[in-house]
Formats: structure tokens, C-alpha cells, sequence
């Protein structure tokens, strides 16, 4: 008996590609550029913490990756992020794959009540940045007619909570972003996603709040979390599919998170 050949469009091969990640020394940034290393592309790794990227260099390439690239970069400075992209080797111009990751929260206070310089440090990295890494990278995609920009949301961008108005909006407006990102480059073979977790166990909360480790790990008692391995897991698969398919949105939450104030905790 002849079996019929498979009508299905083969997924994209990352191999070799040059996959560029911002925010990339902890968390979901790590996880990706180890969920990318096992598919054997060459890793180019942006975060203000280069010496935590030169420490990961090494188990990257153990796990695959072609090669490595670090960066050192703060993503709310443009001039910054304008050089560093413009100063890549020739050989890392090319970048196919963005992964807008570079994001954080600061503080959970009443808006009436909160601190200006958390405002400002929300919105400069989690909507300035991602606007100021895309406008530097996005024009060489266009060019070269092949690209895929990944921008990793929240949940916090759809469902908002009490206490944290500002991050909520900034999520909100990263979701807007990518939504009209998309409706500008139509008629290019250039791609774009969000990626929207709710609750990932990851140093988001530590940062929040500024080191007091027993606050944060509150956060995650009585309940299993998302792993930032979970959220490279959906970024490697949305960026996978045959070039014809855009995958617009992924949202995922633990099973036990229904939105953004309605988790199963149980007694601990």
C-alpha cells in the first residue's frame, strides 16, 4: 500500500538563524535563549547585566547553539540601542528572530499613592524599549523580506488588578503595539506575536519589590507557577510555523490562575 505524501507545510527550521533576545540574562530572557541554543541558532543576547551573559555563554553552546553574542544594553536609552545595533559585526546584521523581552514592574501601591520614578521606569523599559530595540532592528527585517518580531505581554495587559494600574497599562499598550505593528508591515513576509503568561515564578516579583525575597515568594505560596521554560516553550513554537501562518496571540496561565485576581491556592 503507497502512502499518500503529507499535504502539511513544514514547519521553519531555526538552525543557524541569529535569534536576538533583550532581557536576556534571568528569567523568561534565559529560558528562551536555552530553549533557542537546543535548536542551534546563533544566540544574539542583549541585557544591562553583560557579565550574567558571559556566564551563560558557556551552557549555551554545550546545549547547541551555533554561537553567541553579548551585548550589553539598556533598552530605555535610544542612542544606546541605536549604536549598539548599528555597531554589530557584519556576520550579526542579520537578525531574524527578535524577542522583545526586556520588561518589569516596580511597586504595588494605589495609583493616587504611587511613585513617579516606578512610572517612569515601567514605561521607559516595557513601551519605550520595545519601541526603541523594534525600530532598530525591524528596518533590516523589512529589507531583507524575512523576520519574525516576538514581544513577550502579560496577562496584566488584558485583565487589570488593584494596586498595579501603571504595569497593567503598560502591557495594555505593548498589546496595541504589536497589534499595529502587525497591521503596518501587511504585505511583508515579516511576522509578529505576543506572547501573554500570567503568573511565571521568575525574579519579576524581587524586582517589584526590590529585593524583600519573603514579600515576593508570597506571591507564589500555595499554587504552582508557569516556568519561564513554559514561556520559551510557546515563543519557539510560534515562531516554528510554516512561513505562511502568524500567530497573533499566545495567552497561558497556570491551572491554577483564572485571571489576574482569582488564583486556587491551597493551605501550605
Amino acid at each position: 500500500m503507497t502512502t499518500a505524501p503529507s499535504s502539511k507545510t513544514p514547519d521553519i527550521s531555526l538552525a543557524g538563524k541569529i535569534v536576538c533576545i533583550t532581557g536576556a540574562s534571568a528569567g523568561i530572557g534565559a529560558a528562551c535563549a536555552m530553549r533557542f541554543a537546543e535548536a542551534g541558532v546563533r544566540l544574539l543576547l542583549a541585557a544591562r547585566r553583560e557579565d550574567r551573559l558571559t556566564e551563560m555563554t558557556a551552557g549555551l553552546k554545550a546545549a547547541g547553539a551555533a554561537d553567541v553574542h553579548t551585548v550589553a544594553l539598556d533598552v530605555r536609552d535610544y542612542p544606546q540601542v541605536q549604536a549598539a545595533v548599528e555597531a554589530l559585526p557584519e556576520s550579526w546584521q542579520a537578525i531574524e528572530i527578535l524577542v522583545n523581552n526586556a520588561g518589569l514592574s516596580r511597586g504595588l501601591d494605589k495609583l493616587y499613592e504611587g511613585h513617579v520614578e516606578d512610572w517612569d521606569e515601567m514605561i521607559d523599559t516595557n513601551v519605550k524599549g520595545l519601541l526603541y530595540v523594534t525600530r532598530a532592528v525591524l528596518p533590516g527585517m523589512v529589507r531583507r523580506g524575512v523576520g519574525h518580531v516576538v514581544n513577550i505581554g502579560s496577562t496584566a495587559g488584558h485583565w487589570s488588578y488593584p494596586k498595579g494600574a501603571v504595569y497593567c497599562g503598560t502591557k495594555a499598550a505593548e498589546g496595541r503595539i504589536t497589534e499595529g505593528l502587525r497591521q503596518d508591515l501587511l504585505g511583508t513576509p515579516v511576522r509578529v506575536t505576543t506572547i501573554d503568561p500570567g503568573m511565571v515564578e521568575t525574579d519579576f516579583s524581587k524586582v517589584r519589590f526590590r529585593g524583600d525575597e519573603a514579600r515576593a515568594a508570597k506571591v507564589y505560596q500555595g499554587l504552582t507557577p508557569l516556568r519561564p521554560e513554559d514561556v520559551a516553550d510557546a515563543v519557539a513554537w510560534a515562531v516554528t510555523r510554516p512561513a505562511h501562518v502568524n500567530i497573533a496571540e499566545v495567552m497561558l496561565t497556570t491551572v491554577d490562575q483564572a485571571d489576574s485576581v482569582m488564583f486556587n491556592r491551597r493551605p501550605t
